[in-house]
């Protein structure tokens, strides 16, 4: 009975040996990179992607702004600036130059998407674009849309 055992025990010490062989050669053939190439040029690092609950991935935001006209009371209307944040534009201090260039009221608040948005009143859609790209020129004109019917439409 002993030399069973002992049969057995060297069969198995044996097979996990060769495991262990083949699973250290498999590492050692491998090579781990970092995703910069060898010719040194610096390529731009990917983000990690984002995952949701379920498994779904989050879409990156894309970085426009959106200008909208809503009446109000007939003739009164008010113009709302989204996504302004986007390009690293603080709301608060845009509303207040908002507000001065144009003599109106200007403030920040939630939008339906919990989103901060820019309201100004009155309708100075004609103006702000030509405002918007001489203030901050980190935003680009074609960045900058209009929606008009409920169409977006670019503002160039």
């Amino acid at each position: 009975m002993k030399r069973v055992a002992q049969l057995y025990m060297d069969r198995k010490i044996g097979a996990n040996v060769k495991d262990v062989d083949g699973v250290t050669n498999q590492l050692q053939s491998a090579t781990i990179t970092d995703g910069v190439s060898g010719s040194g040029s610096s390529a731009p690092k990917q983000e990690p992607v984002k995952r949701l609950p379920g498994g779904k991935v989050k879409k990156k935001e894309k970085q426009e702004v959106i200008i909208e006209k809503v009446t109000r009371n007939k003739r009164k209307s008010i113009t709302t600036l989204k996504g302004l944040d986007l390009f690293g534009v603080k709301l608060s201090d845009a509303s207040k130059k908002l507000g001065k260039k144009f003599a109106t009221g200007a403030s920040v608040v939630k939008g339906p998407t919990e989103k901060d948005q820019i309201d100004v009143q009155g309708d100075i859609a004609y103006d702000i674009v030509e405002f918007i790209t001489h203030t901050w020129p980190d935003v680009p004109e074609t960045a900058i849309y209009f929606i008009e019917d409920g169409k977006k439409v670019p503002a160039v």
